[in-house]
């Protein structure tokens, strides 16, 4: 039975092992939080929504270990985030810097905004102009209109205030009324 636990021990040792294990930290604090801070700021290529720090992506992971390399190098945060766009483009960034390449990044959003504005208005201001193509009764259609409406007055005449219409059944009738 002692055996079964000892292995049992080492299996979940052996699945916890890559769970467990850290990424090399600098040895200095502030080199060290200079990596989380800018890691931060890049994207991962994989996730797209995360950073290089929140991802678990082993693309994310060599990001961070370059980052640590080139900071242990003695290397800026503007040089490393050179390297990573040159490598990675643009996209890499958070905040894309305004150039030609990302107008569409940063005007986008409002182009489009403006143009859904402008639409709605057109819509309502051509809406309101012509409320329907409403078109007066020709001859035909107004005597056809006023044969029905004498027609429905005579029908109301007739009843009297007991009686039923055609298809008028009260509370009681039950069939066809035969």
């Amino acid at each position: 039975m002692t055996a079964w636990r000892a292995l049992l021990a080492v299996l979940i040792l052996a699945l916890a092992w890559p769970a467990m294990a850290q990424e090399a930290q600098l040895a200095d604090p502030q080199l060290e939080q200079r990596a989380r801070d800018l890691a931060r700021e890049i994207r991962c290529v994989v996730c797209q929504a995360q950073s290089v720090a929140d991802s678990d992506a082993d693309i994310a992971k060599d990001m961070r270990i370059l980052i640590r390399e080139q900071i242990a190098a003695g290397r800026s945060d503007q040089e490393i985030r050179d390297y990573l766009v040159a490598r990675y483009g643009d996209f890499v960034l958070f905040e894309p810097p305004f150039k030609a390449s990302t107008y569409v990044l940063w005007i986008g959003p409002f182009a489009l905004f403006g143009l859904a504005l402008l639409g709605t208005v057109v819509f309502f201001r051509r809406r309101a102009a012509s409320p329907g193509a409403v078109t007066a009764l020709s001859a035909e259609e107004q005597r056809r209109v006023a044969e029905l409406l004498a027609e429905g007055d005579n029908q109301t005449l007739d009843k009297g205030p007991g009686d039923k219409g055609l298809g008028d059944k009260g509370p009681g009738d039950k069939g066809s009324g035969a």
